[in-house]
């Protein structure tokens, strides 16, 4: 019922939203200006018409061009010739495109338009009440993945409006040039947790301090999986829970499993040109003090929880993308096949959890521990490092492995390229529909 009532209340306002869309199609038929970001809609009700009208809002706020357009006024030309585009899609009945998309369908397949230039994002609407839950935002993003484009996020899937989601596309929207202080389209349902610890992970560094975080909550424990999102308020706990708290939430990958009694998170504290400390990380690694209350709420990410125990797993990231890692790692059963690549700067002082890590190497619970530093004599980056193990990687990605990607957008895109020139477009392009390629890149 509670899930019932979030979703309403968020098709509620995405109601208020889609008042306007009126504006924007008065100019469908407009070209595309160079450099703008194309919104794309395919909406059934409504629904996903006005999260484009929202998700437009907040790249315009940010200072990026936009063009806001239905499937149906959408062209493969203008696919050509964008260089970004944001697509919702709905699904309608039992896994059917909405009725704006056929005419789109029928000029894509007649054009089979080359897209390896654009780079875009899927918002998947559906309900996990029908049999093909938003099959028309994964044939959608099959589509796009078969042309040649470039997937900048893994897909999102929204159940029924559900707010988590939503806002966990309003995060990626970031890669596209959104401002991280834009407030949250649906604020977050916090819990109270108690700061209980902050470690620095790599003292003497001449990068970012980074710190290890730990929280405890205050009651019974929720569970979470390995690949989830912790949603930190960045300021007083009792603020968070005013009807409209007046910062908004931040993500941390989580890098602990329920089964450790805490909840942890690896931060690195950002500073900007003029000196000042980041909203987030400036709370949780210098403001806040230990014992303090956090408002916290923990966010599903399913398409990015670790693979079945007979599945072997290639861990692939660097800098704070270690703490996801580091859950993955702990949520795997002895006996599995793990391997992790994983960059930083410095041999001597950018290596966190080596103690655990070396650890888990001599058990065996990693099967392989390969580390780029950029900053040593070689000057390896993760992607140097995954062509430099290319012929093994082929031999596990063979096996069926699944290949989980977790840091920063440059490593992402540079991982990324190194996967298709190692593997193959197709074979990445399969493992990216199967599943058994995913990303949680910032």
């Amino acid at each position: 019922m509670r899930l019932l009532l979030a979703g309403l209340a968020c098709l509620g306002w995405l109601a208020l939203v889609g008042g306007t869309l009126w504006r924007h199609r008065l100019h469908q038929a407009a070209p595309v200006a160079p450099g703008a970001v194309l919104v794309i809609y395919a909406s059934q009700t409504g629904t996903a018409a006005g999260l484009a009208k929202a998700t437009a809002e907040a790249l315009e706020v940010s200072g990026r061009s936009v063009a806001l357009r239905s499937l149906a006024a959408v062209t493969p030309v203008m696919l050509v010739q964008a260089g970004e585009a944001l697509l919702i899609a709905a699904t309608t009945g039992e896994g059917d495109a909405p009725d704006d998309a056929a005419g789109f369908l029928a000029r894509f397949h007649a054009a089979k338009p080359d897209l390896s230039g654009l780079h875009y994002a899927v918002l998947a609407l559906g309900d996990t009440h029908y049999r093909h839950f938003c099959a028309f935002g994964h044939a959608l993003d099959r589509l796009l993945h078969d042309a040649g484009a470039v997937p900048v996020a893994d897909l999102v899937e929204v159940d029924q409006g559900d707010a988590g989601a939503l806002r966990h596309w309003q995060q990626n929207l970031r890669l596209f040039g959104a401002s991280a202080a834009l407030p949250d389209w649906e604020s977050p349902r916090y819990r109270r947790w108690v700061l209980a610890g902050r470690e620095l992970l790599n003292p003497g560094s001449a990068g970012g301090p980074m710190y290890r975080i730990t929280l405890t909550c205050e009651g019974e424990m929720p569970g979470w999986a390995a690949g989830d999102i912790a949603e930190v308020y960045p300021g007083s706990a009792e603020e968070a829970f005013l009807p409209k708290p007046p910062l908004p939430h931040r993500d941390y990958s989580l890098s602990t499993v329920p089964q450790e009694g805490e909840l942890g998170l690896v931060v690195r504290l950002f500073r900007d040109e003029q000196g000042r400390s980041g909203l987030g990380s400036g709370f949780l690694c210098e403001t806040a003090e230990i014992g303090a209350g956090v408002a916290l709420r923990i966010r599903s990410n399913p398409r990015f929880h670790t693979p079945a125990s007979r599945v072997p797993l290639v861990l692939i990231g660097n800098g704070t993308g270690i703490s996801s890692l580091r859950a993955h790692l702990k949520a795997r059963e002895p006996g599995t096949s793990n391997w992790l690549i994983y960059g930083e700067r410095d041999p001597l002082h950018d290596r966190p959890f080596a103690a655990e890590l070396e650890g888990w190497q001599r058990s065996g619970h990693l099967a392989r521990l390969d580390l780029a530093f950029s900053r040593a004599e070689e000057g390896l980056y993760v992607q140097d490092e995954v062509r430099r193990v290319a012929d093994m990687l082929r031999v596990w990605v063979s096996g069926d492995a699944a290949i989980l990607l977790c840091g920063s957008v440059a490593m992402g895109e540079g991982v990324d390229a190194a996967l298709r020139e190692v593997l193959g477009e197709a074979e990445v392009n399969e493992m990216l529909v199967q599943g058994r390629y995913s990303r949680d890149i910032y």
